[in-house]
């Protein structure tokens, strides 16, 4: 009886320590997962740089859906919209101060929006349009007359989806 008990006993030692081992391999891969996923920043649109080998006019952004946003790229400052959304961006007053200046050195403001394909065609260009005059106010709170500030009317992009590159309105200086 003794040897029936003592090979009871190591089996029962042997099941303990297989079943600790497999306990421990799969507490250190989730743990692995876990710290990989926790250290990893997640992408901040603001803080995204282009490759190096696109050219210097190219932005990539990213997490717009969450929020409105301002961008200056090469003189153009652009103005990206969370979807069937009109409110701008914080930051919109520093992005135009060198279009105000321009617009003091007489030059125009040339406000131009843009809407993707989703939805109602009117529906979108009202929306634009509705995102034009909020950034058109913007500009006015800033010094700049009516008078020169130029609107165009909203293009639509060939982009279909929540795409935030569709949903912007861009503001540039003429020489009128």
């Amino acid at each position: 009886m003794s040897s029936s008990s003592s090979d009871d006993s190591q089996e029962r030692f042997a099941l303990g320590f297989l079943f600790a081992l497999i306990i421990l391999i799969l507490s250190t891969v989730v743990g692995v997962v876990v710290y990989k996923r926790g250290i990893t920043p997640a992408p901040v649109a603001s803080s995204i740089a282009a490759p190096a080998n696109m050219p210097a006019a190219v932005e990539i952004v990213t997490n717009v859906e969450d929020g409105p946003s301002v961008r200056v790229e090469d003189g153009i400052v652009k103005f990206y919209f969370a979807s069937g959304q009109a409110d701008i961006a914080a930051g919109a007053n520093d992005a135009l101060a060198d279009v105000v200046a321009g617009v003091t050195a007489g030059k125009k403001a040339v406000i131009s929006g843009f809407h993707d394909d989703t939805g109602g065609a009117a529906m979108n260009a009202e929306l634009a349009k509705q995102r034009a005059f909020a950034v058109r106010d913007a500009l006015m709170a800033l010094g700049v007359t009516e008078a020169q500030i130029e609107l165009n009317k909203p293009e639509q992009m060939q982009a279909s989806g929540s795409n935030p590159e569709a949903r912007r309105v861009e503001v540039m200086l003429s020489a009128d």
